[in-house]
């Protein structure tokens, strides 16, 4: 039942990570089949914070403590620019030793090593790398295309513009997704062009991404991180029922008519009115920039401006509703209980580590690079707070499998901490199903009080 799937394009930190908890699932079992059960005969409980509670609630699960602590020194030391084993993130599809082994060795000892120990310097974390080699990507690619497109347009140009776009954004947006939590992605001491690079790019590549100015910043940053998927998030989950397409296409359409008007007024009736003006004037600019290419080349503007625009902006909200699909009504404000964590190839190894998204909301400032170490240092707590684990699957997929209430599929793809282990695969689908249901507003005036002490 509990078959794990190992893809073999997952990350060093995901394969130790994931390849931690199969060695759980198959102690526990172990000790199950031998007549020992759980050694310490309860699971615990507790809030959304690690407690004593939650601290050692996961031993009687098959943990290996010793096994943790090897897995989680191999994980930091890759992170570390001191130790031996660090290794930079150079390209997304392949890691380092991947990378030396398909390269020859001319190449990668004259070109790439040179390139990484420059790029070191230049980046904000010297993990990221990875970060520079897409900015000039995008510089010699993206922009020269729709500057191209503009001058002379032709069909296949603009779809092939805007097939590449599609690929791009995904990896773009998180990348964006770091620099606007981090305060910028490259090095603060690379000197003064460095830091106006850093500031200026945004404004550039943006649109061609699909983002209006700064409005990624202030709708996540300023405004989901303070609600957190609760009722008054613009993009709380919590008021639909998350396996109907009906409640899913007005989440999305919503937020396609209305966020230009809906953010602002957010920020205003919270008593933020300076967001409340910033926010609304670069939504409106960014949009006048969109009707004034309008007016120089309509065709090359909708290929290059407004089809990723669209994309993206139903993009952010489908993987929206898969990172808060799952609310557990008996604690919904729980971190733990409101968001999910998958191991998979597409969020992780192409998306900054994007499917650690509990982990990210536990510290929304926790570089992209830390989060499998971080799971796995709190991995007690996860099981303690019920919090789910996915693998094999994406955010879209997850969307996409909800949609179909395609809840067995789901189950197989849990990946069980805690008491879940002790669960069917029947009893795991019937527990995530009961987790996509309709909050109704009563339930949200007793379930998030302190939403409702704000009215």
């Amino acid at each position: 039942m509990d078959r794990i799937v190992f893809s073999p394009e997952l990350t060093v930190p995901d394969t130790l990570l994931l390849r931690n908890l199969a060695d759980d699932i198959q102690r526990h079992k172990d000790k199950k089949i031998k007549g020992l059960g759980k050694l310490n005969g309860d699971e615990g409980y507790s809030s959304a914070t690690s407690t004593s509670t939650a601290q050692g609630a996961g031993i009687g699960y098959g943990i290996s403590a010793e096994r943790d602590a090897r897995d989680i020194q191999t994980m930091a030391a890759l992170n570390d620019p001191q130790s031996k084993a660090f290794e930079p993130t150079v390209i997304s599809s392949l890691d380092l030793p991947d990378l030396r082994a398909r390269l020859p060795a001319p190449v990668f000892d004259h070109l790439v090593l040179p390139y990484i120990s420059w790029a070191r310097k230049i980046v904000r974390h010297e993990t990221d790398v990875l970060m520079l080699t897409h900015l000039i990507m995008y510089f010699t690619t993206s922009l020269p295309s729709a500057v191209w497109l503009f001058y002379r347009f032709t069909y296949l140009h603009g779809a092939l513009h805007f097939a590449m776009q599609f690929w791009y954004l995904g990896t773009y947006t998180l990348m964006m997704h770091q620099h606007i939590h981090m305060n910028g992605i490259l090095g603060r001491d690379g000197g003064p062009v460095v830091r106006l690079v850093d500031t200026l790019f945004p404004y550039v590549t943006d649109p061609l991404m699909g983002h209006t100015w700064n409005t990624y910043f202030y709708h996540h940053v300023k405004h989901h991180h303070i609600e957190g998927n609760g009722p008054d998030d613009l993009s709380s989950t919590i008021r639909y029922q998350r396996d109907e397409l009906l409640h899913f296409l007005h989440y999305v359409g919503r937020f396609l008519v209305l966020i230009w008007l809906d953010l602002p007024m957010y920020f205003w009736r919270t008593g933020r009115k300076a967001n409340a003006v910033k926010a609304g004037s670069w939504e409106l600019a960014n949009y006048a920039f969109i009707y004034a290419m309008f007016r120089v080349n309509s065709r090359a503007a909708t290929f290059s401006l407004l089809l990723p625009l669209i994309l993206m902006r139903t993009g952010l909200m489908v993987g929206n509703w898969g990172q808060h699909a799952f609310v557990d009504a008996d604690e919904p404000e729980s971190d733990f209980r409101s968001s999910v964590t998958l191991i998979d190839v597409p969020s992780n190894r192409y998306c900054y580590n994007d499917g650690y998204h509990t982990s990210h909301h536990l510290n929304p400032r926790r570089h992209w690079r830390h989060h499998p170490v971080a799971f796995l240092r709190q991995k007690e707590t996860y099981a303690a707070e019920k919090a789910l684990v996915f693998h094999d699957i994406d955010y879209l997929m997850i969307t996409v499998r909800l949609l179909m209430k395609d809840y067995a599929y789901l189950a197989r793809c849990l990946v069980p901490i805690g008491e879940q282990m002790d669960m069917t695969l029947d009893e795991r689908a019937a527990m995530l199903r009961r987790h996509t249901r309709r909050f109704s507003e009563e339930e949200i005036r007793e379930k998030f009080p302190r939403a409702a002490k704000g009215k």
